[in-house]
């Protein structure tokens, strides 16, 4: 347990941005799942706004829960899927 001030702090703020990451994480891979259900199903119109969408939420997590280079590739890559169509 936690003695000092600073320490105990620490805990609360260390707590709050791991609910805060847990939220973006989960966000970028729903977002990502819903791209892939939308081409498996073969309507490009629902693909390209819900890339439209991950690509929004990929970016913003970008630098925070994961490496800018990842979030381009990831964007990317669902970015040729959909043009495949």
């Amino acid at each position: 347990m936690a003695n000092h001030k600073s320490s105990k702090k620490r805990i609360l703020v260390t707590a709050k941005k791991n609910a805060i990451n847990t939220s973006r994480r989960s966000a970028v891979k729903t977002a990502t799942k819903k791209v892939l259900s939308a081409i498996a199903s073969g309507d490009k119109a629902t693909a390209i706004n819900a890339t439209r969408a991950a690509e929004s939420k990929i970016m913003k997590s970008a630098g925070k829960i994961m490496p800018k280079k990842r979030a381009a590739r990831k964007i990317s890559r669902l970015t040729k899927k959909v043009a495949a169509m």
